[in-house]
């Protein structure tokens, strides 16, 4: 396959992966250039070992880790202590203990995730997360990756990617519990 048809036969599929992890639309749109052009420059470089589907998507995610980097060292230790002061004060009082703990699920989480409503409230909560947290978060739980392999990738160290996921999963549950859990009764 040749470059020219690349565009129509990959190009949803790499927009419908940058959306799925980098929610804005716009960002996504200029990820999946930004992967075809890189492509493009580079062609000379694909041997043909995979699939071109599975190469372009490799450039997409390096394209996204990229921004995420970059973003990582724009974003201020104290922005980032800031926000986890706001949360923690939701969730627990002055002496640690939690505000109201978690709840015991009455249903099976496995069928909870299958549900499109619940799908479509994670994704919220998920593009709500600062894209730092999220990422990390995604690496992690969502695509498997071991901590030793997100902070090569992100190029953190490995007590920040504990404290970055830390922080996305109080953010997670404060969000899931508000929009989900407390308004539909299913914890």
């Amino acid at each position: 396959m040749n470059p020219e048809e690349w565009v129509e036969a990959y190009g949803d599929a790499l927009y419908r992966y940058a959306l799925s992890r980098h929610v804005d639309p716009m960002s996504a749109q200029d990820l999946v250039q930004e992967t075809f052009l890189a492509a493009l420059k580079n062609q000379d470089r694909f041997s043909g070992k995979s699939s071109p589907q599975t190469w372009l998507i490799g450039i997409l995610r390096n394209k996204m880790l990229d921004r995420i980097r970059k973003e990582i060292r724009l974003q201020s230790s104290a922005d980032m202590d800031q926000t986890l002061s706001v949360v923690e004060n939701e969730i627990f009082d002055a002496s640690g203990r939690w505000r109201t703990g978690p709840q015991a699920w009455e249903t099976d989480p496995h069928v909870v995730l299958e549900r499109k409503e619940f799908r479509e409230v994670l994704a919220k909560c998920l593009g709500s997360l600062p894209v730092s947290l999220r990422t990390a978060f995604m690496l992690r739980e969502m695509d498997g990756l071991d901590a030793q392999e997100i902070c090569k990738q992100l190029d953190i160290s490995a007590t920040n990617l504990w404290v970055m996921l830390h922080r996305a999963r109080l953010r997670l549950r404060n969000c899931l519990g508000v929009n989900w859990f407390e308004r539909k009764g299913e914890a």
